[in-house]
């Protein structure tokens, strides 16, 4: 079964995670979304090699150099105002040698994803439009917190905020007409609050909740247990083992000063207050977090020009 490897692991802390019902209605939903399931067959080959460790920065150009349009698409990002490098780059090698084969990596990643965040809009409340801007905006302020604080993960960070609400998507491709139920019961206001809990209502009407879709997904794509932990657990973080909770807590905070200025969905969202446990966990001081607001708004700008 799909989820078997997280669900049953002993020690693991996604082992908590979901019921065996959930296991198989999540199981269900992923195996019959091919298109969503599958990630394109090159963006595949870019995460195996890059985790070879005698991998080079020319084996993974020979290997994005088959597809022009990624090519391009991570070229574009790399030398994107987001980046801020010094001069332009006209080649992968280059790229990688500035930024890293893990940075490159998981730009292409990104620059996959935006594909499938193309569905138009599902009911009055909700839209895929609207999630991809929230999840750009997540993967910005995600790798500024990153940043500031020093963390030394700012392109993990990213593409954990850029796929950390991807679940909604699984749930729109296979259960259509019952997600549009729970966004129907959730008595959004005009500001996009919800007066209901989206993850409990995603639990009575879908079976589990877009966090443990996004994990079962993670699972299906073979990523590293780390974004699967970020997909299940960036509403309750501190859940999760203390070593495993630094990318988690980051989207948490990231996810809330997203929505806080308003930026696309945040339906999963009642209240944007930040808890003291996780500021403490990750030693964020309030200057820190007033510096990562006051950055925010031309980071946004600067993402969504480079992944438009």
């Amino acid at each position: 079964m799909l989820i078997t490897v997280l669900h049953i692991r002993k020690g693991d802390p996604m082992a908590i995670m979901m019921t065996d019902e959930q296991a198989t209605v999540v199981s269900s939903a992923v195996k019959s979304i091919s298109h969503i399931a599958t990630l394109p067959e090159i963006t595949l080959k870019i995460i195996k090699l890059v985790e070879d460790p005698t991998s080079t920065a020319q084996d993974l150009h020979l290997v994005i150099s088959h597809d022009p349009a990624l090519c391009s698409r991570i070229l574009k990002v790399v030398n994107s105002a987001f980046y801020g490098l010094p001069r332009q780059i006209g080649s992968i090698n280059r790229a990688v040698v500035l930024l890293g084969l893990n940075a490159v990596k998981n730009i292409a990643i990104a620059a996959s994803l935006s594909k499938l965040f193309r569905g138009g809009e599902l009911c009055p409340n909700f839209s895929a439009r609207d999630l991809w801007i929230h999840s750009v905006g997540t993967a910005a302020a995600s790798k500024l917190v990153c940043d500031q604080l020093q963390l030394g993960l700012p392109d993990e960070a990213f593409l954990a905020g850029l796929i950390h609400d991807i679940g909604i998507m699984v749930e729109m491709q296979a259960e259509r007409n019952k997600l549009i139920q729970v966004f129907e019961q959730l008595d959004i206001d005009k500001d996009g609050v919800p007066g209901t809990n989206m993850l409990e209502l995603e639990r009575q009407i879908l079976g589990a909740d877009h966090c443990i879709y996004g994990a079962g997904l993670c699972e299906a794509w073979k990523f590293p247990p780390s974004f699967a932990y970020v997909t299940g657990y960036h509403h309750r973080p501190m859940e999760l083992e203390v070593g495993s909770r630094m990318l988690a807590t980051i989207v948490y905070i990231a996810d809330r000063l997203i929505a806080d200025v308003n930026q696309g969905f945040r339906a999963d969202l009642p209240h944007l207050d930040i808890d003291p446990e996780i500021l403490e966990e990750l030693k964020v001081t309030p200057e820190q977090l007033q510096s990562i607001k006051e950055q925010l708004p031309q980071c946004i700008e600067e993402v969504e020009s480079a992944f438009s």
